[in-house]
C-alpha cells in the first residue's frame, strides 16, 4: 500500500494507483475528459492537473503514479488557474451550438465550466474546421464540436477491435476520423456506437429519427407500432434522473401509449420465439453433424441477434458467416409478425403499418435498413429509436415520466418468460437457451440454482460453461452422455479471441453467445451516459430481478407462442416459420 496526502487528507492506495484514483478515495473530485475506465491512461485533455509538492509542472492526474509520501494539492490557486485556461481553450475552439445540442443537458465539458464558474471565454481564438459526417444510417459525426479527448479511438480500438477512428493531422489541424478522412459509411465500421457512449460532448450522436416517427403517429392513415427490447426497461429511467437499474416497465409502457402509438408491444415475445428457432436449429445441426455425418455443417453455431456483432463477421470473419445462427434478432422478427400475422388477424393493410422499435443499440438502425430483412414484402422494422431518443420523445411530449402509472403491454404479443428479460445481459441469451433445449432433450428442469448459470454471468470478457446430457429422451438418444460446451463473448476485442478459435479449427465449443457490446445490451451505444462497469452491473441486477419475479421464466412454456405456432407458424424452422423468422447474410469487403 502506499500512503500520500490529498489537500493535507491522509489516503492510503494500492502500489501502482493514480493520484486520481487516491483522490477519488480521498472524496475529492477531479474533472477529466479523456480518462476510460479500466484503459490506460492518455493525459491528453490535461483538465485533471494537480499539483505535486516539489514538482517543477502541473502533472495530470489520471497518469501521475501516487507514490509514498506524496502531497498533491487538486484545488491549490495554480491548478484553479491553469484548469480554469485549459477549459476555456477548449470552448475557444469548440463549435458548441449549445441551446440547440441534444447534449446540452449531460455534456461533460459544459458540466465542468459550469463547475468552473466559466461564464465568459477569454481566447476568441479559431474555431476548428465544421463538417458533419451523415455517410451511415446510425451514427453521425460533427467535427466542429470534437475536443480530441480520443476516448472514442480508445473504445474503437482496443475494447470493439474495430479501429474506424483515429487521430489525423497535428496540431490545431488534428481531426479524429477514419484513415486519409474517409467518411464512416466508407470504411469498415459496425455502427455500434460505442464512440457515442464515451463521447463527452455531442461530436458523435446516434442518426436522430424522433420527428420521422412523430411524422407517422401524427399521419391518420397509418397504424403505428411500438416494440421495446428488454434492456430498456432497465436503463429508460436515468433519462429521467432515476438511478442505474431502476425497473421501469410499466411506467415506460404508459409513457408510450401516452406518445400515441396504436399498440406498444414487447421485443421479448420474440426473443422467446427466438429461443424456441435458434435452440431447435442448434438441436438439428448437432443430429446432422453427429447422426448423419454431415461434415459440411458449421458447429459451432453463433447467435445471431446482436446487430454490430452480424456486421462485424461479415467484414472480419466471413468464413464463419455459415457458423451464424439463420435467426433473424428478435426485433426484426416481431416486425415481419406484425406485418403479416397481426395485420391479418386485425385486418389492417400492412402497407399502413410503421413499425417502431426502442431499442439500446445504434447498430438496430443499420439492421432495420437490411435489403434481406423484408419478409412481408416490406421493411420489417420502419424506425429505430434508441433508449436516449426516447427519453428525448418523451421530454419533447411533456410527460411526467416518473409519476406516471405502471400500464401493461397489449395482446398477444407482450407476453414474455423472464427468460426473454434475460437477453439484454451478457450471458442471458446463452442461460435462456440452456433452459430450453435441456428441458426439451432431457425432459427435466435445469438442475441449477434458480435456472441461473453461474459461469457465463458477468462482465468477464469470455466466459465458458458444460453441461452433461444424461437420461434424454428418446427423441434425442444420440445426445446421451455428451457434454455440452458453451461460450460466452462480450464486446468485440473478446469476440475476436473467440473467432480465431473457431477459424482455427480447435473450439471445443457447441453453441456461441456473441454480444457486441460490452455488458450485452444493457450496455448498448443507444443507453443513457455514462455506461460504467457499476452502472452496467446495476442494471444486469435489475434485468436478473425482473426474470425472478416471473412464473413464466422458460421461452417454451410462453402460452402465446404456443397459440403463435398452432394458428400460424406451424413448427420451429418449418415453411412458415423459415421464410418469416430466418434470413442469411453475406460477406463485406474490409476497407
Amino acid at each position: 500500500m502506499t500512503k500520500l496526502t490529498i489537500n493535507n487528507v491522509a489516503v492510503e492506495v494500492s502500489e501502482g494507483a493514480t493520484v486520481l484514483e487516491a483522490a477519488k478515495k480521498a472524496g475529492m473530485k477531479i474533472p477529466t475528459l479523456c480518462n476510460l475506465e479500466g484503459h490506460p491512461p492518455q493525459g491528453a485533455c490535461r483538465v485533471c492537473i494537480v499539483e505535486i509538492e516539489g514538482g517543477r509542472t502541473l502533472a495530470a492526474s489520471c497518469a501521475q503514479p501516487a507514490t509514498e509520501g506524496m502531497k498533491v494539492f487538486t484545488n491549490s490557486p495554480r491548478v484553479r488557474q491553469a484548469r480554469r485556461s485549459i477549459v476555456e481553450l477548449l470552448l475557444s475552439e469548440h463549435d458548441g451550438d449549445c441551446q440547440t445540442c441534444n447534449r446540452n443537458q449531460d455534456c461533460e465539458l459544459r458540466a465542468i465550466a459550469a463547475d468552473l464558474g466559466i461564464q465568459d471565454v477569454e481566447y476568441p481564438g479559431g474555431r476548428t474546421h465544421k463538417s458533419i459526417d451523415a455517410s451511415t444510417v446510425a451514427i453521425v459525426r460533427d467535427t466542429g464540436k470534437c475536443i480530441k479527448c480520443r476516448r472514442c479511438v480508445t473504445t474503437c480500438g482496443e475494447v470493439q477491435g474495430v479501429a474506424a477512428l483515429w487521430p489525423q493531422s497535428r496540431g490545431f489541424e488534428t481531426t479524429i476520423a477514419p484513415a486519409f478522412n474517409k467518411q464512416l459509411a466508407n470504411v469498415t465500421c459496425v455502427q455500434c456506437g460505442q464512440c457515442a457512449t464515451v463521447c463527452p460532448v455531442g461530436a458523435i450522436t446516434e442518426r436522430d429519427h424522433i420527428q420521422d416517427v412523430w411524422a407517422a403517429i401524427d399521419d391518420p392513415g397509418k397504424t403505428v407500432i411500438v416494440q421495446t427490447a428488454p434492456a430498456i426497461r432497465a436503463a429508460l429511467g436515468e433519462c429521467f434522473g432515476l438511478a442505474p437499474g431502476t425497473l421501469v416497465t410499466g411506467r415506460m409502457t404508459a409513457a408510450l401509449r401516452r406518445l400515441g402509438f396504436n399498440a406498444v408491444f414487447d421485443t421479448n415475445f420474440t426473443a422467446d420465439l427466438t429461443i424456441l428457432e435458434e435452440g431447435t436449429e442448434l438441436l438439428t445441426r448437432l443430429k446432422q453433424k453427429l447422426v448423419d455425418g454431415k461434415d459440411d455443417i458449421a458447429v459451432p453455431m453463433f447467435t445471431s441477434c446482436s446487430p454490430g456483432w452480424i456486421n462485424y463477421v461479415e467484414s472480419m470473419f466471413p468464413e464463419l458467416l455459415p457458423n451464424i445462427s439463420s435467426c433473424k434478432s428478435p426485433m426484426s422478427m416481431l416486425g415481419a409478425l406484425l406485418k403479416t400475422w397481426w395485420a391479418e388477424k386485425n385486418g389492417i393493410d400492412q402497407a399502413n403499418i410503421v413499425n417502431v422499435a426502442i431499442m439500446p443499440c445504434t447498430a438496430k438502425k443499420f439492421e432495420a435498413r437490411r435489403d434481406e430483412l423484408n419478409a412481408a414484402g416490406f421493411a420489417d422494422i420502419d424506425y429505430v429509436l434508441t433508449t436516449r431518443e426516447l427519453g428525448r420523445m418523451i421530454s419533447e411530449a411533456g410527460v411526467d415520466f416518473v409519476n406516471l402509472p405502471d400500464e401493461k403491454m397489449d395482446s398477444p404479443m407482450g407476453l414474455s418468460s423472464g427468460a426473454a428479460d434475460i437477453f439484454a445481459n451478457t450471458g442471458g441469451v446463452m442461460e435462456a437457451a440452456l433452459r430450453t433445449v435441456y428441458e426439451i432433450v432431457t425432459g427435466r428442469e435445469l438442475p441449477l440454482e434458480n435456472l441461473h448459470v453461474a459461469p457465463i454471468a458477468g462482465l468477464q470478457g469470455v466466459k465458458e460453461a458444460s453441461l452433461k446430457l444424461e437420461n434424454v429422451v428418446p427423441d434425442w438418444k444420440f445426445l446421451e452422455g455428451v457434454t455440452v460446451q458453451v461460450a460466452v463473448a462480450h464486446g468485440l476485442s473478446n469476440a475476436r479471441k473467440v473467432c480465431e478459435v473457431v477459424r482455427d479449427g480447435k473450439a471445443p465449443w457447441h453453441f456461441i453467445e456473441v454480444m457486441c457490446c460490452p455488458g450485452g445490451c444493457i450496455g448498448g451505444g443507444g443507453q443513457p451516459r455514462f455506461t460504467t462497469n457499476e452502472v452496467r452491473r446495476e442494471r444486469i441486477q435489475a434485468i436478473y430481478a425482473e426474470d425472478e419475479g416471473k412464473t413464466l421464466r422458460k421461452s417454451h412454456n410462453n402460452p402465446d407462442i404456443t397459440r403463435l405456432y398452432e394458428e400460424y407458424l406451424g413448427r420451429p424452422l418449418g415453411e412458415v416459420s423459415h421464410h418469416l423468422l430466418h434470413t442469411k447474410y453475406e460477406p463485406k469487403p474490409r476497407v
